[in-house]
């Protein structure tokens, strides 16, 4: 008897190198043993979807400490990928060597800028260890163990440590211990759920964007579609609208699907009142 062939999905691409936090939150969104894409930049996972390099992305938004990830936020109108899952990484960061190299012997320390600066007490205590930005922050232990350097330690997840071989030297160094990164999955249209599942104890989340005329009260007009439906904003964001100075789009998320009758009603209320509407995708709340 002959066998269909079976249609291999394609990876999930994720920013950094192999051991980022964007590793940690591809495998709780899309399963321990997806096969995963790194890529350098954030607009290359963008652009891997829409090749067909990649089935997914997954991307970072925001940040419990450094705040959104702007970048991203103009990537989700750029590119029309609808959301179709969130979770939040616990970000752990630790001081990684080469094996055999001491912590007296660090005078230097790579990693990404956020993730330096999410250790300024670890600095402070230490003032003889030179900050020194890298692209990314897995990428910064597997630049050091390339290298073999001997002064030279990196900020990074204890995955990272464990992929590259090297050694951890002090655990949890970052400042504040409730530090998180949110993180989207992202699909091609195609592939995205066609039709919502019946919620049953998951809470749903739908995220938006939309525009309004630069007139008094248009904002205030704008978000009275969700109050006046009792639709809960758990985020509000605003970005520059390219090509109208001083005009504005607004991401928004809350709490809700969008095919229920007030989110439909709201939606319907707003988009009298906007510029521009899209919905970038309904998903199940994450923990």
């Amino acid at each position: 008897m002959k066998q269909l062939a079976v249609k291999k999905k394609g990876p999930i691409a994720f920013q950094g190198a192999r051991g980022a936090f964007s590793e940690e939150a591809t495998r709780k969104l899309a399963g321990a043993n997806v096969a995963v894409l790194p890529c350098e930049r954030f607009e290359e996972l963008f652009l891997s979807l829409k090749s067909g390099r990649a089935s997914g992305a997954v991307v970072p938004i925001e940040n419990t400490l450094a705040g959104s990830v702007h970048e991203n936020y103009d990537h989700l109108v750029n590119y029309e990928f609808p959301i179709v899952a969130e979770t939040s990484v616990r970000i752990i960061h630790n001081l990684i060597a080469p094996k055999g190299v001491t912590f007296s012997k660090i005078k230097r320390a790579f990693s990404h800028p956020v993730a330096l600066n999410q250790c300024l007490d670890f600095f402070a205590r230490n003032p003889q260890i030179e900050r020194i930005p890298f692209y990314d922050t897995a990428g910064s232990v597997k630049m050091i163990m390339e290298e073999g350097l001997t002064d030279a330690a990196a900020i990074a997840s204890s995955v990272a440590a464990q992929i590259y071989g090297a050694r951890i030297l002090r655990r949890s160094i970052e400042s504040d211990r409730r530090n998180f990164t949110r993180f989207f999955l992202l699909r091609r249209p195609a592939d995205a759920r066609r039709s919502l599942p019946a919620a049953r104890n998951a809470q749903w989340k739908t995220s938006l964007v939309f525009s309004t005329r630069n007139i008094p009260g248009a904002l205030f007009r704008a978000l009275s579609a969700f109050a006046l439906r009792d639709l809960n904003l758990t985020k509000i964001e605003s970005r520059p609208l390219r090509g109208k100075p001083w005009e504005y789009l607004f991401y928004v998320d809350f709490l809700g699907r969008v095919d229920t009758p007030n989110a439909q009603n709201a939606l319907r209320h707003l988009g009298e009142l906007a510029d521009f509407l899209r919905v970038l995708g309904c998903y199940p709340k994450g923990a």
